[in-house]
């Protein structure tokens, strides 16, 4: 569980609300804690969201099995569950 102040889903307006509906995780229905705290700052939720877009879908010499393994042995390395 994240130490920062998040905004709920349920109490999200405006662009939050907005950017809160692209992160949704369909498998279980919620944004993860992971974007939930920029909920206080939205515009950096949107960087967060860009990077995230462009590190793991973009165009690249590495396959998304390969950036997915990175991905593995970085949040492991790191003890995070993500």
């Amino acid at each position: 569980m994240a130490w920062i102040p998040m905004i709920p889903e349920d109490e999200a307006k405006g662009e939050l609300a907005e950017l809160y509906a692209k992160c949704r995780d369909p498998r279980w229905g919620g944004v993860d804690n992971i974007l939930r705290i920029h909920s206080l700052n939205p515009p950096t939720l949107r960087a967060h969201l860009g990077v995230y877009q462009t590190a793991c879908h973009a165009a690249s010499p590495l396959t998304r099995a390969q950036r997915e393994m990175i991905a593995i042995a970085v949040s492991a390395t790191n003890e995070c569950h993500y």
